[in-house]
């Protein structure tokens, strides 16, 4: 049963590409996880195009119909993209063309963009490393790793890494945490999310959890959805399944 998305669908979503801090080897999986929450109706990436660690993009932007933007720079060790990336946001936010945004970046530069999104009501959604400051995290409604967009197989139960060849960060597989680490969040969003029988919806859950933590993906946990990785805590949870009237199944989840 798929996590069910606690945003609604067809929503316009101004997609902003910090193309300094992201990777071309992803673009497809990133406009797929975008579409998840809905429509993108402005595309756009910003660089220094005569910079040869731009070439990566130019062959994914015209069939992905992503508009580049200039943005030369003038001073070493300035990155004039956020500022471009920033000015562009608001000139977009006041036209009032767009219903959210999503930040495509690791640079905690972009915290206080995306918090004044979310002061004027607007979705905000952030796509970065595992490495991205929890502040700019935070700051955003949903928050994706570009490692979970990485497709790997999920393992039954959670294991130890094996020793890797070094590769660029930008392109290199999650690191998978143990399920253990969600236990809090997931125990607090029981919390205040369950009725007063102590059960509640899986999908209330989810929603919970992701409020709780933007950052939160069942996927940084090696599970392919939220009732997978609620099952690996047996000793601490447990799970039932209730078939609805018009024939659907609803899961419910407690403490033990």
């Amino acid at each position: 049963m798929a996590d069910a998305n606690p945003f609604p669908k067809l929503r316009a979503i101004a997609v902003l590409i910090d193309g300094d801090n992201a990777q071309p080897s992803l673009l497809d999986e990133i406009l797929a996880e975008i579409s998840r929450y809905g429509r993108t109706t402005i595309r756009r990436i910003y660089g220094d195009w005569t910079s040869p660690n731009m070439n990566g993009w130019k062959d994914v932007l015209q069939e992905n119909a992503i508009q580049p933007i200039q943005q030369f720079r003038h001073t070493v060790g300035k990155n004039a993209t956020d500022s471009a990336m920033i000015i562009e946001a608001m000139d977009i936010l006041y036209s009032g063309v767009a219903d959210g945004f999503c930040v495509v970046s690791s640079d905690s530069d972009y915290t206080r963009l995306t918090t004044r999104i979310r002061e004027k009501g607007l979705f905000v959604m952030g796509i970065g490393r595992q490495a991205t400051a929890k502040s700019f995290r935070n700051a955003c409604d949903v928050f994706v790793f570009t490692e979970n967009l990485t497709p790997q197989e999920e393992n039954s139960a959670p294991q130890e890494e094996k020793p890797k060849q070094k590769s660029a960060p930008a392109t290199s597989p999650t690191k998978v945490l143990s399920v253990m680490k969600a236990l809090p969040l997931l125990r607090k969003a029981l919390e205040n999310c369950a009725q007063d029988d102590g059960w509640a919806t899986l999908s209330s859950v989810g929603s919970t959890m992701r409020s709780l933590d933007s950052s939160f993906d069942h996927r940084t946990y090696g599970c392919s959805n939220l009732r997978t990785m609620i099952g690996r805590f047996p000793d601490f949870l447990e799970i039932r399944e209730e078939r609805t009237n018009g024939g659907n199944t609803v899961a419910y989840v407690r403490r033990k």
